[in-house]
């Protein structure tokens, strides 16, 4: 794989998977970083229609450090656990409902110190994003130290703004807005200097500069080797946790798309794996899996563009909006009491599930968990 940044010529615009039409919805909702569907068709108008590439990412970078998504299961510096992980915490003896994940408790703090530790010093800001020496650390041990948690500069907690803007369209000859195109807002993103995107492509492409998002704004492609040797090391080490026996705590770096049809062929997306089963029943008939906790937060709304099959011999195809799928938000935390593989990776799995892995979606880094500190 080779990684590359893409740097932001102008703003940047990605609408997010809602519907929208001007004079139906005033508002036009955005996302930001873009999905891989977005990147991969960015990189197919410069290699050509028929090229499928492989990726990784999309993550953040800021003079050639790589950045991740916060980890979501912390509160400020301090990781939350599972209660069946402490046997000893005094909510021990709670009830919960046996048909969700297990609920998630900060560790006891034996002094008064930690706690005032675990105050935000003033001036003083949490990151949103991470170096890639700070997720490192975070496979290595299961810690973040919190001074890889704050910032004193604010755009190094988001890296990018969101500018609004408007479009009018007026009456011919008037003042007016016209009713049918109307006036609609949406929003535009302006990543902060020294930041970029960063992604791998299993195909070495030149320098050269893509049309990235609505309204065709420029971002320059550029290979960045010193991404390459971060993301070996992290690589490496979340390897070789994987292949650890014992407790472990899986880390999605990208949207995870976890997707299963049901019932009348009804497709359906969760916050974890169909295939990882919870490790705690609520009746004595249920299979025991390895899952047994989830940190998580609102679902990512992803919608791409299908091609319609030819009906007609020299018909042109029509480009239309293909079926939403919700993926589980970058910086999700599955706790387990063993690693499980991914379906999606199976060599087994049917094409259009292991291409969500083919564009990076579902991208887990594994952390060995020793025990609590």
């Amino acid at each position: 794989m080779y990684w590359y940044t893409i740097t932001p010529l102008d703003v940047l615009m990605f609408r997010d998977a809602k519907p929208f039409t001007p004079g139906e919805r005033a508002w036009a909702g955005s996302i930001f970083p873009p999905n891989g569907h977005t990147i991969a068709g960015a990189l197919r108008g410069i290699a050509g229609d028929p090229v499928k590439f492989h990726l990784k990412g999309v993550f953040l970078a800021h003079e050639e450090t790589l950045y991740f998504p916060r980890p979501l299961g912390f509160v400020g510096p301090n990781p939350l656990l599972p209660l069946d992980w402490m046997p000893n915490s005094p909510l021990s003896q709670g009830f919960w409902d046996r048909l969700q994940p297990c609920p998630l408790v900060k560790p006891r703090l034996e002094r008064d110190n930690e706690r005032e530790d675990d105050k935000l010093p003033k001036g003083y800001f949490y990151r949103q994003f991470l170096s890639s020496q700070a997720i490192a650390t975070y496979l290595e041990t299961g810690q973040i130290a919190k001074p890889n948690w704050l910032t004193q500069d604010p755009k190094a907690v988001k890296p990018w703004t969101v500018e609004t803007r408007s479009h009018n369209t007026l009456e011919e000859g008037t003042r007016q807005v016209k009713d049918a195109d109307g006036y609609f807002v949406e929003n535009a993103i302006r990543m902060a200097p020294g930041w970029s995107l960063a992604i791998a492509v299993d195909k070495e492409l030149d320098r050269t500069v893509i049309q990235l998002g609505g309204e065709g704004h420029r971002a320059i492609l550029e290979r960045c080797p010193p991404l390459e040797e971060q993301w070996q090391a992290i690589a490496t080490l979340s390897d070789r946790n994987f292949k650890t026996s014992g407790k472990a705590i899986a880390y999605l770096a990208t949207p995870g798309v976890f997707e299963r049809k049901q019932d009348q062929g009804q497709a359906l997306c969760r916050a974890w794996p169909w295939e990882w089963k919870l490790a705690h029943a609520a009746n004595g008939n249920q299979k025991l899996g390895s899952l047994v906790s989830v940190a998580t937060d609102k679902a990512v709304a992803i919608s791409c563009r299908v091609r319609e099959k030819e009906t007609q011999q020299g018909q042109a195809q029509r480009s239309i909006p293909a079926p939403q799928v919700f993926a589980a938000p970058p910086g999700s935390l599955y706790y387990l009491n063993q690693p499980e593989p991914l379906f999606q990776d199976s060599l087994t799995a049917p094409h259009h599930v292991q291409r969500w892995r083919q564009l990076g979606y579902s991208e887990l880094l594994w952390i060995s968990y020793e025990g609590a500190n």
